[in-house]
């Protein structure tokens, strides 16, 4: 590494630290952010609003619904007058998420009666939620049959021993984390690289760059080498987080858990470069560099899984650096990092980096045309 090049690197440095607000966004406001999304981001369907239209001596629905609301997933409805007596209304009103509805003369009447028909409705604008509230819904009445009457579901012909891996307590936080983890890191790279070298455009300082006795090379890697090494300052930082605040564990090599980060800086921060090329001002920079991450985010499993998307448009994953880094985030610290797809995530990431690389050496250009 010659002069040149470590002049442009501390030159980098020194103009992306020497703000203290710039030191502030770039090492603090992840830990920030890492706290705040770990505890508000969770996959668990809670504070479903619910209510039970029954008669007054119906015990057994009664305590489902006590039994319901202490559980801790459901919390009471709030609805007065008429409307508190429209099960249709209370979900169309947004009053309610899930009704309980008796059968004509109360839901013990007819068990009595060897009747078992109990109405549910549900606010389905959530699928998810929709589908959570049935189940919840379902395993609550059959406690409550079984606690106040004896009565127990028939076994099943075939039971199954569950065994819940690597995540024995369902914590979503366990999971969501590596999402959160990814997203921090390529905030922090490919933003920050994408107007760095727009910023020396649109404040006229590449005239500098061109009139210096430079080359191409020593200028694009001393405008990308700075952040990759703040990229690789970011990971004990967030990583601490994680695991000290959200015991999210790391099972596999921190060796390989810091070469996987290294793989996608290295490729986030050339694709930074790579946005750059086709910007001439920050707005227009600010704004590739969203519409990359936007679709990243969406086909890298973080929000929806991968294997649910239509073949059509899976092949999308394959060339999202953010899918295959998240796999390698959760292969590492939750499963120990073994298999080979790993060396896949790898060398997808290295195939990436230096196609990216490849593409902005060719588009960069030292001169104003």
């Amino acid at each position: 590494m010659n002069q040149t090049l470590l002049g442009f690197i501390r030159k980098e440095l020194i103009q992306a630290l020497r703000d203290p607000r710039m030191k502030f966004i770039l090492f603090v406001t992840p830990i920030v952010q890492m706290t705040l999304f770990g505890v508000a981001l969770s996959t668990e369907v809670k504070n479903i609003r619910l209510a039970a239209l029954f008669p007054p001596n119906d015990y057994v629905l009664r305590d489902a619904y006590d039994h319901a609301l202490q559980g801790g997933w459901f919390v009471p409805a709030r609805a007065e007058g008429e409307l508190a007596e429209d099960p249709f209304e209370l979900i169309r009103s947004g009053k309610a998420d899930a009704v309980l509805v008796a059968p004509p003369g109360g839901f013990t009447r007819a068990l009595g009666r060897g009747e078992a028909s109990l109405q549910l409705l549900v606010d389905a604008t959530n699928v998810e939620q929709a589908q959570a509230v049935e189940g919840y819904l379902r395993s609550i009445v059959a406690s409550t049959l079984k606690s106040d009457l004896g009565l127990a579901p028939p076994p099943p012909p075939i039971r199954f021993d569950v065994r819940v891996l690597f995540n024995p307590s369902l914590d979503t936080s366990i999971f969501l984390i590596p999402g959160v983890m990814t997203m921090l890191m390529v905030i922090t790279t490919l933003v920050l690289t994408n107007i760095a070298i727009v910023r020396e455009k649109e404040m006229g300082t590449l005239e500098m760059l061109i009139s210096a006795p430079v080359s191409k090379s020593e200028v694009i890697f001393g405008k990308t080498i700075p952040y990759v090494v703040i990229g690789m300052t970011n990971l004990p930082l967030i990583l601490t987080v994680a695991v000290l605040l959200f015991h999210v564990p790391v099972r596999g090599s921190l060796a390989m858990l810091v070469l996987a980060t290294f793989a996608f800086v290295c490729t986030t921060v050339a694709m930074g470069t790579l946005i750059s090329t086709f910007c001439e001002n920050q707005q227009q920079a600010s704004m590739g560099g969203f519409l990359f991450m936007f679709p990243a985010i969406m086909f890298s499993g973080l929000i929806f899984p991968i294997q649910n998307m239509p073949s059509a448009v899976r092949w999308m994953a394959t060339v999202d650096p953010l899918a295959h880094y998240l796999s390698l985030l959760r292969s590492i610290m939750l499963k120990g990092g073994v298999g080979p797809e790993l060396a896949w995530h790898f060398a997808a990431l290295i195939v990436l980096a230096l196609v990216s690389g490849a593409a902005s050496f060719r588009r960069f250009s030292t001169t104003l045309s």
